[in-house]
């Protein structure tokens, strides 16, 4: 009551009623006598308690809400602020709270981000240990002075394999970072199919034939998106199919139109993917039994994310005999 009666307006009013109530008291002495000052001062003077009373409630209100502001500015657990009751201080009590869900949501986004991003640091790092001892041992070994040359040559070889893969590595994180925070506009060009399945292949021929592997590749109608970024999703998953599959195979790559989708299937003739590694074989990092050599496990990660920011599906799956499936479908419109 102390910290309501020192706010000046509460002050100010509480004068300005007891004048009031005094004005109405002298005006009914004067026209009506004695009583009618006395009832003229009464009222007044009840009309000045109900008015502090009701300006009390609302202080203490204020004052409670001002509280719990204060706390969730200076750290305090984030919580439900808003009340029930009707009126402009019950709108104010809405709307504040409305912001405490509001911050709440942007706290656990910031949380979920910053785990997000020591986990990445954890796998990135993981990722880059292993080349980088496999370099240090190669310059050690380098560095000897009884090293045959044919020895030498080989050394250098598969030092510059592993720097292309970490040259690989961080150029696959940078793209999957620019996706994740949406700084890529994706392009809405429509070419034929059989001019994205070109440009996603091409640069895998010299590659698919050194391996001897066949590569087939047929497509009939158009597609519509980005052509970059698609043909970097389908050579990820091409890439990833002819390091599974031995040498005499064969990697399809087949595309198609309809009404409703835009479909390009791929597949390979290797061993096919292990029925542990299906549920996580698009996981960023992840790496199963038989790829743990091979790569990085970032490659199809980053085909999914392509084919998913451009209303696309991709799924893999096992052949009925031999060897893996991939199929992206791109929809021509929301499902």
């Amino acid at each position: 009551m102390t910290g309501f009666l020192r706010n000046p307006e509460v002050r100010r009013t509480l004068f300005l009623s007891l004048l009031l109530s005094l004005a109405a008291g002298g005006t009914g002495l004067v026209l009506l006598g004695g009583k009618g000052g006395v009832f003229g001062f009464l009222t007044g003077l009840v009309m000045t308690c109900v008015q502090i009373l009701v300006t009390f409630r609302r202080y203490r209100s204020i004052r409670k809400l001002a509280s719990e502001i204060d706390a969730i500015l200076h750290g305090a657990e984030l919580h439900d602020i808003r009340g029930t009751s009707e009126g402009e201080l019950a709108i104010l009590r809405t709307e504040v709270g409305k912001m405490t869900l509001r911050l709440r949501e942007h706290e656990q986004a910031l949380i979920a981000d910053k785990q997000f991003l020591a986990d990445s640091l954890a796998d990135i790092s993981h990722q880059l240990r292993t080349p980088l001892t496999s370099i240090q041992l190669l310059l050690t070994l380098l560095s000897k002075r009884d090293l045959t040359e044919m020895r030498r040559i080989e050394l250098l070889g598969e030092l510059r394999s592993l720097l292309t893969r970490i040259d690989w590595l961080v150029d696959a994180l940078l793209k999957y970072s620019k996706l994740d925070a949406g700084s890529v506009q994706l392009r809405q060009d429509t070419v034929p199919l059989s001019q994205l399945l070109d440009t996603a292949c091409t640069p895998l021929q010299i590659p698919l034939e050194l391996r001897g592997i066949e590569l087939r590749t047929k497509a009939e109608g158009t597609f519509c998106g980005d052509v970059a970024w698609t043909a970097e999703a389908i050579g990820n998953i091409v890439k990833n199919c002819m390091e599974h599959t031995p040498e005499g195979g064969r990697v399809t790559v087949q595309g198609s139109e309809n009404p409703l989708f835009t479909e390009i299937v791929i597949t390979d003739s290797g061993s096919g993917i292990r029925k542990e590694d299906l549920p996580h074989i698009f996981e960023r990092f992840y790496q199963g039994e038989r790829t743990a050599q091979q790569g990085f496990g970032i490659g199809l990660a980053l085909a999914r994310r392509i084919v998913t920011g451009q209303n696309g599906t991709l799924k893999a799956e096992n052949l009925p005999t031999h060897g893996a499936k991939f199929s992206i479908r791109f929809y021509k419109s929301a499902v």
